[in-house]
């Protein structure tokens, strides 16, 4: 099975440390985030990456080089959201089953590889945070997805998209069909919202680890986070 990364985004949360460098090349325990993510994946099956970026393409040359990592690199001309980071990469995926992952999250082998094994061919993952405000809360019913709701203002904690997915080639027809968000970007989380109305997307809850590299602030914790599970380096 095929992987693509996200990894187009600014970083502006980690403020110097990526005015020459993309934020998932920053480095943290020793190595660059993304050495990680590719890693893990690796070890749960995955042999063909494809990797979004915005900027830098002799970063991330200089990265897969120096680590002996094969990828394929995939220019986004503009800062046009996750929607359209997929959306032209549909041309390397070739009609296929394919995972999605951001490019600042770490899964556990096991997580990925429970995904990869869902029967569904829709499928995303999840996970119960008690600061949900900040990111994308899914709306379910019977263990599938019903709606994504970006941001909402709730109190509580509350199941969160993890940001790993698992598609088929149906989600470039709705990728085909959504329109720019209030934040000017084509949002993947709408084509799966959309999805949603037509297929079943299940839900997968993860059961080792959700490591969120982003901000600064971070390194830190996620150095620490990394050595506890097992990467000392």
């Amino acid at each position: 099975m095929k992987a693509l990364i996200l990894a187009g985004g600014k970083g502006t949360r980690m403020l110097s440390l990526t005015k020459n460098c993309p934020k998932s090349l920053v480095e943290v325990n020793n190595r660059p985030f993304l050495w990680f993510i590719m890693d893990t994946f690796k070890k749960a099956g995955i042999n063909e990456f494809f990797i979004i970026f915005g900027s830098k393409r002799s970063k991330f040359e200089n990265f897969l080089k120096k680590f002996n990592l094969k990828a394929t690199l995939i220019f986004q001309k503009k800062p046009l959201g996750t929607g359209n980071a997929v959306k032209i990469a549909k041309n390397f995926l070739k009609n296929q089953q394919f995972l999605v992952t951001a490019g600042d999250h770490l899964f556990s082998v096991q997580d990925i590889m429970s995904l990869i094994k869902c029967k569904s061919e829709n499928c995303l993952t999840t996970l119960c945070v008690d600061n949900p405000q900040k990111y994308g809360v899914l709306d379910i019913k019977n263990r599938k997805l019903l709606r994504i709701i970006e941001k909402p203002i709730i109190s509580g904690p509350a199941l969160i998209n993890a940001s790993l997915y698992k598609f088929n080639p149906i989600i470039f027809k709705y990728l085909d069909l959504i329109k720019l968000s209030p934040r000017n970007e084509y949002e993947l989380t709408d084509a799966v919202s959309l999805m949603a109305q037509d297929f079943p997307v299940h839900i997968r809850k993860i059961k080792d680890f959700w490591i969120d590299f982003g901000t600064i602030a971070d390194i830190p914790k996620v150095d620490k986070n990394l050595k506890d599970i097992g990467y000392s380096l």
